[in-house]
Parts: structure tokens; C-alpha cells; sequence
């Protein structure tokens, strides 16, 4: 485990991304940066990908996270509106690749968990909580930049470990594994 590590998290979206940076120094958390990408006034959707990609590139060129954190898809009734944000995490989470990062996902009910205690609190509560948690001034317009925070912070909390790193205890595959003396061979 690093004891000096950068961690950038990302709130995907495809009007306005969200991101946040921090620092982990032996175990003492800080804020690098937060903000947003403005993807309203792009008008294809493609070239909102294209901006989300070379944005997303810059930053990690410039902040050079050993790890991104990403929140995962959700699941909503507007099946076009989750289209569009599938597509912007991939390119995401292409920019992470491109670049060797390693990345995770969480869900937002697990990052609210991690912030706040409450997996159902508001964009409002995250943005209070991290507020105190890390000292800045006052809370941005837009909270699509607390969530890159929080996505950020959820993973340092995780330890790393996220949708994609977490055992699937509801197959059989891994109750055998976890189980080895409960099975029966013949």
C-alpha cells in the first residue's frame, strides 16, 4: 500500500462532470483540487465524449493519480439518459487505461454510505460533510464536483476495494471457495 498516494474521483455525466482530487500522505487525507467539465452548451454527443476524453487526459497529466475511483452506473427509467452516461463512464474509464491508472467503481448508494454515514442522503449532506471533512471555504454551485470528492474519498475508505474487486457472495462458485470443507465430492 502506497503511504504517498493520489487519488482522482470522477461523478460522470454528460452535462456536467464532476471530479475531485485528493491527497493521501501516511494515512493524512488533503484536497488537491475540485471541479467540473461544462458539457451543456455541446450539442453532439460524441463531441461531449471527445471533451469528456481530453479533459479527463489533461487533468491526469497535470494531478498524475496513482488510482481513479468512478461511480458506477445506476440504474434509472430514462433508458437514452443511461445510455448517455454509459458511454461517458467508458470514456472515463478509457482515459484511466490510457493512461495506467488503475481504477474502481461504487455505487452511489455505497459513496453517500461512505461520506455520511446514510446511503440515501442528499447531494446537500455530501457537500456538508465534505465541506467540514476537508476544510474549503464554501460549497460549490454546482455538487456534481463535491460528488468527484466523494467518490474520491469512498475509495480511500474502501481501501481499493470496489464493484469490481468485491467477492460475488451470491454464487455458488464462491461459496465452494469460501466453503472448501462444506463440499462433498465422491
Amino acid at each position: 500500500m502506497l503511504k504517498d498516494k493520489i487519488i482522482l474521483g470522477i461523478d460522470p455525466g454528460t452535462t456536467i462532470m464532476g471530479y475531485g482530487i485528493i491527497h493521501l500522505k501516511n494515512n493524512k487525507m488533503s484536497m488537491i483540487n475540485f471541479g467540473i467539465i461544462k458539457l451543456s452548451k455541446i450539442s453532439s454527443h460524441p463531441d461531449k465524449l471527445k471533451r469528456i476524453y481530453d479533459r479527463l487526459d489533461g487533468i491526469i497529466k497535470e494531478y498524475k493519480p496513482d488510482e481513479m475511483a468512478i461511480e458506477a452506473p445506476f440504474f434509472g427509467k430514462n433508458v437514452q439518459s443511461m445510455l448517455k452516461l454509459g458511454r461517458a463512464q467508458g470514456v472515463c474509464i478509457a482515459v484511466a487505461l490510457a493512461n495506467n491508472v488503475p481504477f474502481e467503481e461504487y455505487t452511489p448508494r455505497r459513496i453517500k454510505q461512505a461520506i455520511t454515514g446514510k446511503g440515501s442522503a442528499s447531494k446537500e449532506q455530501v457537500a456538508s460533510m465534505l465541506k467540514n471533512m476537508l476544510n474549503f471555504k464554501e460549497i460549490p454551485k454546482h455538487l456534481d464536483a463535491t460528488d468527484g470528492l466523494a467518490v474520491a474519498i469512498c475509495h480511500h475508505f474502501s481501501k481499493g476495494i470496489g464493484e469490481h474487486n468485491k467477492l460475488n457472495k451470491s454464487s455458488w462458485e464462491s461459496f465452494i471457495k469460501n466453503n472448501p470443507k462444506r463440499n462433498i465430492t465422491k
